[in-house]
């Protein structure tokens, strides 16, 4: 009997690992080993002969790469703040005062670009944005009375700006509601007691609030920061990475390298496993610098 109760949760939890191993942990190894070795997809018949770092050498030679990266980074350094600090903003505003009889409607609202795919986020910014029909030139007409043509998808600043909004747009809610459920959490009494000293909205939020919102903060962070990394679907729907290669994120060019152009999947490991390298990195400093738990 004793030894069954032993043996019962892993019993329950086999399962549970038997998906992760298939889904997460072997296609890791897989990938580590494909990029240790030469693997052409368009030469299937080429010994998949063992190169030690070569495809990391490649990688780390290549200036697309850097400007593939440097573009990614670009791209999460500007939309995540952005986002952190409306979803803040709206959170503040919901929780307390006139706006917080709105909660419950404005909890609905915020879930609304979060149920959409990320292909839908691209194909509605590819109408929105549109040239000739596109609802954003015509908001533009409205307002200035002078006919807007505007190609904000043909024009390689513009397209980035274009994929910024959209990404602002989509996930500006999760933050928000990260942030409402962690304002739950300060005690009233405590702001009670602090609005006795000050009525700073500042010192309320930095001495009081903010001790309460990091680890909502760095839930964010990370779950944010790894999504933006591999953002493919709703850049992909809406610019292909284009015009040109202004708005190619990382993903996307690790796509084209390994599944559209050069058929690579050597060097295209090399460069997904690197962008897991830095994600794992950047996560690592969201919890030691921002969230100073025990095991931090």
């Amino acid at each position: 009997m004793h030894t069954q109760r032993r043996i019962t949760p892993f019993v329950f939890l086999a399962p549970a690992v038997l998906v992760l191993a298939v889904v997460g942990i072997y296609p890791l190894i897989f990938a580590a080993w494909v990029s240790l070795h030469t693997y052409l997809l368009a030469q299937p018949n080429i010994p998949h002969d063992f190169v030690w770092l070569s495809n990391y050498l490649t990688v780390l030679k290549d200036g697309s790469f850097w400007g593939a990266i440097g573009r990614t980074l670009l791209y999460l350094g500007v939309s995540l703040p952005i986002q952190i600090a409306l979803g803040l903003g709206i959170a503040m505003l919901l929780r307390r005062g006139p706006w917080g009889r709105l909660r419950g409607f404005a909890r609905v609202a915020l879930v609304i670009p979060l149920a959409m795919t990320p292909v839908v986020t691209g194909l509605i910014g590819r109408l929105m944005f549109n040239q000739d029909f596109g609802v954003v030139n015509f908001a533009l007409n409205s307002v200035t009375g002078q006919t807007v043509g505007t190609e904000w998808l043909g024009n390689p600043n513009l397209a980035f700006v274009t994929i910024l909004l959209m990404e602002i747009w989509q996930w500006t809610p999760f933050a928000a509601l990260i942030f409402l459920s962690g304002l739950t959490a300060v005690p009233v009494e405590v702001e009670e007691a602090a609005t006795l000293e000050t009525r700073s909205f500042w010192a309320m939020l930095r001495h009081i609030q903010l001790p309460f919102l990091l680890p909502a903060l760095t839930a964010i962070l990370i779950l944010r920061t790894a999504d933006i990394l591999k953002q493919f679907d709703m850049v992909y729907t809406l610019t292909s990475g284009g015009p040109g290669s202004s708005t190619e994120l990382i993903n996307l060019y690790i796509t084209r390298i390994g599944l559209r152009g050069a058929f690579d999947q050597g060097v295209a490991s090399a460069q997904a496993i690197l962008m897991l390298v830095l994600t794992t990195v950047l996560s690592r400093m969201y919890i030691r610098y921002l969230y100073r738990g025990d095991n931090a």
